[in-house]
């Protein structure tokens, strides 16, 4: 595993008690197990209750994440390589071969990006032109000539201007080369010649833009005399006349070559989206710049088979609905849960532990057990806590004798009384008196579930009575309607759990039939009553599939 990963220990969706306690506390045991860079996080917002617990024990509120889809940031990691408009093609060349790279952003001053040089296209460019004519094209400045050759200026003229001229070699016999310089436009024109004296002369004479002698020949001063009179630009290099030709065709700015029309991307950006830009676009690679416009990256396919350094350990849930966004897109390395199986699959195989306990907390504590790691104070309270939340103080259908002979074991790490700490995270967690808005209440503690075709929507509440809830009956009413439209689903519910009564009504917008087959006692319109129902989980998830699939 890399270095630079980052694993995330996370519950579900619209978190509960259980699910940010045990996070938290199994991103601890994985720490002391060795497996580094592990923390928690939470995919929503903590409920009242959750609250309580984590001020009441000091402890942080997990990080949030809204999403782990790959972005681009997570997978262009390299330094950015660019290059300046005016600087030479030798220039690109080199940090092609030095960086091992096959694309360049081309940059102004201000470190922007003016365009885009793949070596592909540069090369095309320079070996495999369309035109034989454009083979002796040269586009450059006389200064950027002078800098690929490593060249001696004896005489310039205008050297920062960037022209069109022909190159040529004077490797003529005078006399021919006399008649063919009636023939050419000299102040187009760049010549390389050697130790040829005569050459050199007819050149200066005829007024040619630039004379590049080779092989570090001396120039005579009578030649520099003409060349001043006749704006003859001469450079000396040490190359041979080969090498100063190859070079001088080298010395084209950058910045005329590269492509204007680039694709920009963030690095905040989708990397699915930057995959489907490259796959059906027409350009090699996309510029990643930065929110003030500089180049942070370049982005290539070969960037789209690397793997996001996001991974995930799932607590509390093992269905992706319920996980995080983007959880199919990143790697989930193990999954410790206590619910039903999901359609839940991995491309390898992977931890997977799953027990009928009454909370994942439970699991967790069961896993400390088995490593022979006590676990500190803070964290053996936020084990009890979860425990406690989810089995509402061990009265729920779903408590095992596992979870009681547990609780006694975190009451002595923690130093808490399970009765007196229950009593008061559902006091505090009672989310109907808060005043909190209807949409919200309901988002507390909400879990989609599969049911054949159909998907139903499930909110619980616990209360200590039923009196705030008839009070706000209507509004949440009126919002299960609106969020069964929305969302498409065959039922919207809220179940709201007295847990001093141990009982529970059920709220729900569903189809008109939902009367005949819920199976439940009817207490008012969209209401049921369901006596000794405590466990959405066990009680009535199981029940309601068993009514929607056979509908």
């Amino acid at each position: 595993m890399s270095a630079e990963d980052k694993i995330f220990v996370i519950g579900h969706r619209n978190p509960d008690t259980d699910s940010i306690c045990s996070a938290i506390a199994y991103a601890e045991l994985r720490q002391q197990q060795g497996l580094a860079g592990v923390k928690a996080a939470r995919a929503g917002t903590i409920n009242h209750q959750t609250q309580f617990i984590l001020d009441f024990l000091n402890v942080a509120v997990p990080e949030l994440l809204a999403d782990v889809h790959p972005r681009i940031r997570d997978v262009v990691t390299e330094k950015a390589v660019t290059i300046h408009q005016s600087e030479p093609m030798s220039k690109a060349i080199e940090l092609y071969h030095q960086n091992l790279i096959r694309t360049l952003p081309v940059v102004d001053d201000a470190g922007r990006a003016v365009g885009l040089l793949p070596l592909e296209q540069a090369t095309e460019f320079f070996l495999v032109p369309a035109e034989p004519e454009k083979l002796r094209r040269i586009n450059a400045s006389l200064s950027s000539i002078q800098r690929c050759l490593g060249a001696t200026a004896q005489h310039l003229f205008e050297p920062e201007q960037v022209e069109e001229l022909d190159l040529h070699v004077g490797a003529r016999r005078e006399a021919s080369f006399s008649l063919w310089v009636d023939k050419i436009v000299p102040q187009k024109t760049i010549l390389v010649t050697g130790d040829r004296p005569g050459i050199q002369r007819l050149a200066v004479e005829a007024g040619v833009r630039l004379l590049i002698i080779s092989g570090n020949v001396p120039v005579d001063e009578r030649l520099l005399e003409t060349a001043r009179k006749n704006n003859v630009s001469i450079l000396v290099s040490h190359l041979d006349t080969a090498n100063c030709v190859w070079l001088t065709r080298m010395a084209t700015p950058v910045g005329i070559l590269a492509d204007s029309d680039f694709m920009v991307v963030k690095p905040n950006d989708l990397l699915e989206d930057l995959r489907l830009k490259l796959t059906h676009g027409k350009q090699p690679a996309a510029i990643v710049c930065s929110a003030d416009g500089l180049v942070a990256g370049i982005a290539t396919k070969s960037h789209l088979i690397k793997n996001s350094p996001v991974k995930l350990i799932l607590v509390d849930h093992n269905e992706l609905s319920q996980a995080v966004p983007g959880a199919d897109k990143v790697e989930i390395l193990e999954v410790i849960d206590h619910h039903r199986l999901g359609n839940f699959h991995t491309d390898l195989p992977i931890r997977f532990i799953n027990q009928p306990l009454g909370s994942t907390c439970s699991l967790v504590s069961t896993l400390y057990q088995q490593a022979g790691i006590e676990p500190e104070k803070k964290i053996a309270g936020l084990l009890l806590a979860g425990l406690l939340s989810d089995t509402v103080i061990l009265k729920s259908p779903t408590t095992t004798d596992v979870d009681r002979n547990l609780v006694s074991w975190l009451e002595k790490y923690s130093g808490l009384d399970h009765q007196v700490f229950g009593s008061k995270l559902f006091a505090a967690g009672s989310p109907m008196a808060s005043g909190a808005p209807a949409r919200k209440l309901i988002f507390t503690d909400f879990k989609e579930y599969s049911a054949g075709d159909a998907t139903l929507g499930l909110g619980q509440v616990e209360v200590v009575n039923f009196h705030s809830f008839h009070q706000r009956q209507d509004e949440l009413m009126q919002e299960l309607q609106k969020i069964r439209e929305e969302k498409g689903y065959e039922l919207a519910a809220l179940l709201v759990t007295d847990i001093v009564m141990e009982t529970s009504l059920l709220l729900t917008a569903g189809p008109s039939e939902l009367p005949y087959i819920i199976g439940y006692p009817q207490e008012g319109e969209n209401i049921y009553r369901l006596k000794g129902v405590l466990s959405r989980k066990k009680q009535l998830v199981p029940h309601l599939l068993k009514v929607f699939k056979g509908a």
